[in-house]
């Protein structure tokens, strides 16, 4: 928007959510009908909205009177932190510990908000919001899984695609057309490429020997959803079947393993041993958090003995588990010039265990027609 200024990515918006009473958005003038459907009360605007009145009429609605007051009762020069400040000072609030997501927060940015609030303590917050959002609400659970809903028909409906001498691209556009007629957005639709790795290339072309590792996801109302299974396009040959077996074994294991209090690095070090066991050790099976963003905590690896921290929160980085989160497990095998296995489904954790976020049939490798 101006040339020559910061690469830096422009600060448009705020939440506020303070200890007691109202939270409040600050949202650039021209954005601010986006908000609309939300249920707070405290919508402030900055900037000039470049609006022409001259042909303006009566409001039709109390959403429409509101939002044009609201472009029209703000200062043209506000900007989005003096918006910041006049809230935070509304709530009595500009000499408290005022704890900020600074991640992603440019410097300079940051060195504004410390000029225009001098007595307020400012805190690095980022990783206190991550636990936060850990644990989900049940409407954020709702969405969650409204989301893997979406992704798995897709997701099905485009396997049940693949033939033998066909394109990737046809499954990929299917799962983009199909996610985005149930009102969601395409975020990864991967592949294996003979069991050496993880690709996205539209051209490859299917073959009859092909077992393939199959990654996709999407994203509905701003939560991700992400699941996988294996392709095949004949019966697995019977030591890939062994193997498909066992990490099926490894999976359960997970499962069982996932109840609340158990530390993220149990549920992976119970599927690790089970593979172990079946003679496989180069396999990483692992979990990770679904909400806001792909990989939300916890994330379930082994224990790296680091912390998460920030200027708020100092806490061991093997979290346990806590009812209300919302985790993936995943068992993949990758093996060259042989083919790639995948397992991957989503649980919500219950007060004694954990049950499926959607149903997701992974018994058995999905067999191309």
């Amino acid at each position: 928007m101006s040339p020559g200024a910061s690469s830096n990515l422009g600060q448009r918006s705020y939440a506020l959510f303070p200890r007691e009473g109202e939270p409040a958005l600050i949202v650039k003038s021209l954005m601010a009908a986006d908000a609309a459907d939300l249920e707070i009360k405290d919508i402030r605007v900055y900037g000039d909205p470049g609006v022409d009145y001259s042909l303006l009429s009566d409001p039709g609605t109390h959403a429409e009177a509101r939002f044009l007051g609201l472009l029209r009762d703000t200062p043209r020069t506000t900007t989005p932190i003096e918006a910041l400040a006049a809230a935070l000072q509304d709530r009595g609030l500009t000499n408290a510990n005022v704890g900020i997501e600074m991640e992603g927060l440019p410097g300079e940015t940051n060195a504004e908000i410390a000029r225009t609030l001098p007595r307020a303590r400012l805190l690095d917050c980022t990783n206190l919001i991550r636990l936060i959002r850990s644990v989900k609400t049940p409407k954020e659970v709702n969405r969650l899984a409204r989301a893997a809903e979406i992704a798995e028909q897709a997701g099905m409906e485009s396997i049940a695609m693949a033939k033998t001498g066909g394109r990737a691209r046809d499954l990929v556009q299917h799962f983009r057309a199909s996610v985005a007629e149930q009102g969601a957005a395409f975020d990864h639709f991967s592949f294996s490429l003979s069991g050496m790795g993880i690709c996205s290339e539209p051209d490859y072309v299917f073959r009859p020997q092909d077992v393939l590792f199959i990654d996709y996801g999407c994203v509905f109302s701003s939560y991700f959803s992400d699941t996988g299974t294996t392709l095949a396009f004949s019966d697995l040959r019977p030591d890939v079947a062994k193997r498909y077996s066992a990490l099926q074994a490894c999976f359960k294991a997970g499962a069982k393993a996932m109840r609340p209090g158990v530390k993220s690095s149990a549920i992976q070090r119970a599927m690790s041993e089970v593979l172990k066991e079946a003679g496989i050790t180069n396999s990483f099976p692992h979990g990770h958090g679904m909400g806001l963003e792909v990989r939300d905590y916890p994330i379930l690896v082994p224990a790296s003995g680091l912390e998460i921290q920030d200027d708020c929160i100092s806490v061991d980085s093997d979290l346990p588990m806590e009812v209300g989160m919302v985790n993936n497990l995943e068992a993949p095998l990758f093996m060259p010039m042989a083919g790639a296995l995948q397992i991957e489904k989503t649980f919500v954790v219950t007060a004694d265990g954990c049950r499926e976020l959607v149903p997701q049939d992974r018994t058995r490798p999905y067999l191309a027609a």
